[in-house]
């Protein structure tokens, strides 16, 4: 058209081409060739790197979590971006929550690795998520003080570790009855707690001290006995139990003496189990716990709580770039087609549904598809954020592309994946570039 001979386009082209065959035709050629190679290289194998890839766990493992991280990190991804550029539209402060959200783009995938590997962290002194799922728990359900506590092995009192405890003999009104337990830490007693005493013999009721039969220093105390410088435990629930009932019970005081109704004599007393169970400790979010399975045939596709959770630390960071795409979309949609809406009579909810969504399709499938082809290579995040006792179960196409390149030495089975997430993105990529095409023709 403008009159420039073919070898003058094709020598302004050739930089190009030569970058693109160097750096994208020539790998691409040679993992395919070497993907019918053995590990070594040494001798042809054909396609026993691929039945390998579906067939041995830690692959398998790695095409199932990412056939999910296909599917819902960005759908989930661009359901937020949507909800909130249209929610943004109506709030004065928008400009500022946008820069909020979008703002963990700024951030890499390395470093929001570390940033969420410390916000997952078991320990709820360190961990955020397990500090406020802590917080609510321990809000409505209260935990024991004494999760360590157990009975001296010559006590009269005896049980499974965990409890419960139950007197080895019943119980008489007007005899004071020695629960002596061991195995809470000086530091970890109620604050509450009081100097032992020993329980006075009441007619008619049965009366009796649980405490910590300890005393610091070697030779120091007597074995159940109760020593002036042992502390009671406060809150200790005792249970009266005949012929497999609870007849009585009542709860310890600070110096941990009780009293029991007559109800109580000739029972046998028994400390439950919930004296003893160990606090609430939140949730493991980097475990393997599997949250439903599906079946299909031969393959069994699963998800698994360490999954979800670096999928939360995704869609965290790329929202935003969801929102501010969408929201550009969003402003260049006629006001004039939303106000007839509205002026027909349709809700908020019938003008987002029947008229904004449709309207924002192709910006939705530009987003959904660029968020699909970038989840396929998605590394950085499992890498860093998963520990070494989940990874596997956290695995990816792209962190076992890793792993049996570098930590195998298995250069085929390596090059195999990497044919395998090529045609996985081949797909994709059409269906954007066939979308383009017809927005171009429009």
């Amino acid at each position: 058209m403008t009159g420039t001979r073919k070898s003058v386009a094709f020598l302004f082209l050739l930089p190009a081409l030569v970058l693109l065959g160097a750096l994208v035709m020539y790998p691409i050629g040679y993992s395919l060739v070497r993907s019918f190679f053995n590990a070594s290289g040494s001798s042809f194998i054909g396609f026993d790197n691929y039945e390998t890839l579906f067939t041995r766990d830690d692959t398998k493992a790695a095409i199932n979590n990412n056939i999910f991280w296909v599917v819902l990190a960005p759908t989930i991804a661009t359901a937020l971006g949507l909800i909130f550029a249209v929610l943004t539209e109506r709030i004065r402060w928008g400009t500022a929550f946008k820069l909020v959200v979008f703002m963990p783009m700024a951030i890499s995938m390395l470093a929001a690795g570390i940033i969420f590997r410390l916000v997952y962290d078991q320990d709820p002194e360190k961990g955020v998520a397990n500090a406020v799922v802590t917080s609510v728990h321990d809000t409505f359900v209260s935990s024991s003080a004494f999760p360590k506590a157990h009975p001296r092995p010559d006590a009269d009192i005896a049980g499974k570790a965990g409890g419960p405890f139950l007197t080895k003999e019943p119980v008489r009104a007007g005899t004071p009855v020695l629960l002596p337990l061991v195995g809470v830490a000086p530091d970890q007693m109620p604050g509450g707690a009081k100097p032992a005493k020993a329980a006075p013999a009441t007619s008619g009721k049965v009366t009796g001290t649980t405490w910590q039969d300890f005393t610091l220093g070697k030779g120091a105390g007597k074995k159940n006995q109760v020593d002036a410088s042992e502390v009671g435990y406060p809150g200790m629930r005792i249970e009266a139990v005949k012929d497999g009932e609870v007849v009585a019970s009542t709860t310890a005081a600070d110096d941990g003496t009780f009293t029991l109704p007559a109800a109580a004599d000739g029972a046998r007393l028994r400390l439950p189990q919930a004296n003893f169970e160990e606090a609430y400790n939140g949730v493991d979010w980097l475990g393997d716990k599997k949250f439903f399975t599906i079946h299909l045939g031969g393959f069994d596709l699963y998800l698994n709580i360490v999954t979800t959770s670096i999928m939360l630390a995704y869609v965290w960071m790329w929202a935003g770039f969801a929102m501010v795409l969408i929201g550009a979309g969003l402003a260049s949609i006629p006001r004039e087609l939303l106000e007839a809406a509205r002026v027909d009579g349709a809700t908020e909810w019938q003008v987002f549904r029947r008229v904004t969504v449709p309207l924002l399709a192709p910006v939705l499938a530009v987003v959904l598809v660029t968020l699909m082809i970038n989840v396929l290579k998605i590394f950085d995040l499992i890498f860093i954020i998963a520990p070494g006792s989940s990874q596997d179960d956290a695995n990816v196409l792209a962190l076992q592309l890793y792993s049996s390149a570098f930590n195998e030495g298995n250069e085929g089975l390596a090059s195999a994946i990497a044919v395998l997430l090529l045609l996985l993105v081949i797909p994709v990529m059409w269906f954007n570039m066939r979308r383009l095409r017809r927005e171009v023709r429009r």
